[in-house]
């Protein structure tokens, strides 16, 4: 151990010897709060809220509110809180990660934190990987804070804007961070204050923190409308990329990247008849068959994506599930599509963004839980500002880690890997195999089935049962194939899971999958009336349940005395993180396990990142296909070569937020004015200063080096984009010094305003504002996002003389944010001299934000907007007035004819 890591582990130690005394004053007050009726327990709620109103701190109450916590647990729920789960309750409350091995209850462990939060009254988000794991821990938590007097909600996919709005105004709701982050773009997109569902962003607890907040981190959340239509050129670069030779391109796996050789773009221009394929007039033509090689030679089909019903469904590369919606940028997902032999789908524009850092950190007060988390601890640090704290477990681990056995090559290493399962099902002991990969897991299961071995495969293609396939993973005998961590959040208890085996019989009784789910949640406060059809399932559930549970009682005796869950690991993962999590899947809550990983050297990570001195000892050691090795120096570089890609997807995490930081501040700017709109704010000093900074902008556009103002210019000007015919003709500009103009026209305006005003009224005046600045700033900024994406994917090149991207992004990124504001400006004050309100007003969204629906991480990554670019209201311009289109001519000779 280093002296760094002995400071840390001495902090620590310091850490939880304050915590374990307050767990002791839990436990000396537990014996008062026991002794109470459920009325006096029930009473402690607005006691603690009284208490804060008064000026006491969340804090000051943390023992009394903890020590409730866990006596409604045990009176509703029949658990106890363990002393490590009030301590994993304390870590989080602070705002830090609390990291807890598998099986230690880190559902239970939340509710502390979370409803000790939750009586300040703004209101707690618990977020989930996925509407499955939302939904069944609301439903299993809920009764204990509801029995508190505190309400509770939860947000799916598919629910409308009002019942999300009722769900946000819960003490405490739980969701997906994606229905969270979708719906903060969402609110920002509106145009009235009541269509916004979420209220401020006050504290979260985020469940498989890792998961969402570093291996999701490089996919920001976007809102997309259709775009261009996609063109020939998808389907011309892919037909062309299969004349190629493998001299004639060059590929990086490391960085996953390739790129055309001479030779490669030689037979391009012959191909496509163009001189110099990489001139500035062909970068189209060189961008789309750059993405088609790309597809062809680094994205691979059930390992990247999989090909379903007829699309390209990416596959998440840390968690095996299919994403549903989203879609590769620039190009790449329609190079997959000409590939792959289907419909190219038209490309899409940006309408609103945002990556999951920035959006987490706009929470007052962020923590996290997971089982993993402390070889990532320095990106937490540095990107969220929060710790990581390992939490002891309830018992000791008794889980056999044995050492990586290392094979010449793929085949001898599964030959190796489905002998290992024949001899442990021989003798009935339950298997857990991870893959990397849709089609590694396939291949498995193949060598599986010659060997005539029943198992079960868990991978993206077959996603719908992952929960009962994993909490079955532990029955005597089971053999259980799954993709990296599928069946996350899922227990699997040794002997088999009693609940989902009574729910399944249940489906075979053909009860309904409404009742089932009513049983299954046990939800008694849905507001759902008891009926006979409900007491006849419920009843159905208790018996077969305590059959079962009878049953998985047995079994489990015998699935610990053939020495518990085995883990068996078929490749090393490039993050050691995701190898720990799969290694914890056993030995859960003191029980008996093992853990072992088959390694071949043509493993990708080994290939890939291994080093030279590996090859060298293997050579040295004249290892043969079929004989395994083990040796330290492996197991080390291994190591190496893992740490190695985690310090490089690092950098690339941080460098993803480097540029969205420059969106972020910008972001901030444009949401907290659009805010200011919804709200009602009297903007009658901002259209004011607006005006004022147009007139500024022209004289300064038409005033040469001299000091000199071309009047005529500038009155033509003014005429063209802001003021009717006539208006300032005796104004002698000609006689005039710049700022004397400025002063002149912008005195005139205000009399113009302040006209308008008094003949529409001042209460319609403001709306009238309202909805024209709105306008204005959400078709700007639409434009924008577009404007910058288009930047940053060029910027790169700045690299070439010298300069930081980075810095040339934010510089440059900062004027465009600059002269968009200038359009807003523009725009707002043109519209508003120009427009003649002569029906009600009403405001009309750029983008039909109802029409989105909610995203999901199993259905729907990537939404669908609707572009409504109507004007706010038509302006009527008289037949001799300047054309509003800015041309110059008069109406009636222009759009008027």
């Amino acid at each position: 151990m280093s002296f760094l890591d002995s400071l840390f582990n001495m902090a620590d130690k310091k850490d939880l010897k304050r915590f374990n005394k307050i767990a002791d004053q839990i436990d000396n007050v537990g014996e008062k709060y026991a002794a109470m009726t459920d009325e006096q327990l029930q009473a402690m709620t607005p006691e603690f809220q009284k208490r804060l109103k008064n000026g006491e701190t969340v804090d000051d109450i943390l023992v009394d509110a903890f020590a409730v916590v866990r006596e409604a647990s045990t009176r509703i729920l029949g658990m106890r809180h363990f002393r490590v789960q009030l301590i994993g309750g304390m870590v989080l409350h602070q705002g830090r990660i609390a990291e807890m091995k598998t099986g230690e209850g880190k559902t239970l462990v939340a509710t502390c934190p979370v409803y000790l939060n939750a009586l300040e009254g703004k209101g707690v988000h618990v977020i989930t990987v996925n509407d499955y794991l939302a939904k069944r821990d609301r439903d299993q938590m809920a009764k204990v804070y509801e029995f508190l007097g505190l309400s509770v909600g939860v947000i799916v996919h598919g629910q409308n804007p009002q019942e999300r709005k009722k769900q946000y105004m819960c003490d405490i709701t739980y969701g997906t961070n994606n229905e969270y982050g979708f719906d903060y773009l969402k609110d920002n997109m509106v145009i009235h204050e009541e269509q916004m569902v979420q209220r401020g962003l006050n504290f979260a607890i985020v469940d498989e923190v890792d998961s969402i907040l570093v291996d999701e981190a490089r996919t920001p959340l976007i809102i997309s409308g259709p775009g261009d239509k996609s063109t020939h050129l998808y389907s011309d670069a892919n037909v062309f990329i299969l004349t190629l030779d493998e001299e004639d391109y060059e590929k990086e796996e490391k960085d996953k990247a390739v790129s055309l050789t001479e030779s490669g773009i030689r037979k391009a221009e012959i191909y496509f008849n163009v001189e110099n394929i990489t001139t500035l007039e062909h970068t189209e033509l060189y961008h789309h068959i750059n993405q088609a090689l790309k597809a062809h030679t680094i994205m691979k089909k059930d390992v990247d994506y999989v090909a379903k019903e007829g699309e390209i469904v990416i596959v998440d590369e840390f968690t095996g599930r299919l994403m549903f919606g989203r879609r590769y940028s620039d190009g790449l997902h329609q190079a997959i599509e000409a590939k792959e032999g289907l419909t190219i789908q038209r490309e899409s524009k940006t309408l609103a963004t945002i990556t999951f850092q920035n959006y987490f950190r706009m929470y007052t007060k962020l923590s996290g839980m997971t089982g993993t988390a402390k070889t990532e601890e320095e990106e937490f640090k540095s990107i969220y500002k929060m710790d990581v704290f390992q939490v002891p477990t309830n018992k000791p681990i008794l889980r056999k880690d044995s050492p990586d056995v290392v094979y010449a090559n793929q085949l001898a290493k599964f030959n190796a890997v489905a002998d290992d399962i024949a001899e442990r099902h021989e003798r009935k002991q339950p298997v857990l195999v991870g893959t990397v990969s849709i089609e590694k897991s396939e291949l498995l299961s193949s060598i599986l089935t010659q060997h005539g071995i029943k198992h079960e495969v868990l991978n993206a293609k077959f996603h719908e049962k992952e929960a009962e396939i994993i909490a079955q993973a532990g029955r005597l005998g089971a053999v259980t194939i799954a993709t990296n961590m599928a069946g996350r959040g899922t227990d699997i208890v040794l002997g088999g899971n009693p609940s989902f085996m009574a729910l399944r019989e249940m489906k075979r009784l053909n009860f309904t999958d409404e009742m089932i789910n009513r049983v299954n949640s046990a939800n008694e406060t849905a507001g759902v009336e008891d009926n006979e059809e409900y007491d006849a399932a419920r009843k159905t559930y208790k018996k077969l349940y305590d059959e079962f549970k009878k049953q998985t009682e047995e079994e489990q005796q015998q699935v610990i005395e053939a020495g518990g869950l085995c883990i068996l690991g078929t490749e090393r993962h490039e993050s050691r993180r995701i190898d720990n999590q799969l290694r914890g899947r056993a030995g859960r809550q003191g029980d008996p396990g093992e853990s072992r990983f088959y390694i071949a050297l043509d493993d990708d990570l080994m290939r890939l990142f291994g080093s030279e001195k590996v090859q060298k000892l293997l050579g040295r050691l004249g290892m043969d296909d079929d004989t395994p090795i083990e040796h330290g120096m492996l197991t080390k570089s291994i190591e190496n070569a893992q740490k190695k890609v985690e310090g490089k997807n690092f950098s690339i995490r941080k460098h993803v937020l480097e540029y969205d930081d420059v969106m972020n501040k910008q972001r901030e700017i444009i949401y907290g004015e659009r805010r200011r709109v919804l709200s009602g704010e009297n903007l009658q000093e901002q259209i004011q200063m607006m005006m004022r900074d147009v007139i500024t902008d022209a004289v300064n556009i038409f005033t040469d080096e001299k000091d000199v103002l071309d009047h005529e210019a500038f009155r033509a000007h003014l005429y063209r984009k802001f003021v009717p015919g006539g208006v300032i003709d005796d104004i002698k500009l000609s006689e005039m010094t710049p700022s004397q103009a400025l002063e002149a026209i912008y005195e005139r305006m205000l009399e113009l305003y302040a006209e308008k005003e008094e003949f529409i009224g001042s209460e319609r005046m403001r709306e009238v504002e309202r909805i024209i600045l709105l306008q204005s700033v959400d078709n700007h900024w639409i434009d924008h996002i577009d404007a910058m994406d288009q930047l940053r994917q060029g910027i790169g090149l700045r690299a070439i003389g010298q300069i930081d991207p980075v810095i040339a992004y934010k510089m440059e990124g900062f004027e465009m944010f600059d002269d968009m504001n200038a359009l807003i400006r523009e725009d707002t004050v043109a519209y508003l001299f120009n427009i003649q309100v002569e029906v009600p007003v009403e405001r009309k969204a750029v983008v039909d934000v109802d029409s989105l629906e909610s995203p999901d991480t199993e259905e729907d990554f990537e939404e669908r907007a609707k572009q409504n670019q109507q004007a706010v209201a038509e302006p009527k311009v008289g037949r001799n007035d300047p054309c509003p289109c800015g041309s110059g001519k008069k109406y009636k000779n222009c759009c008027g004819r």
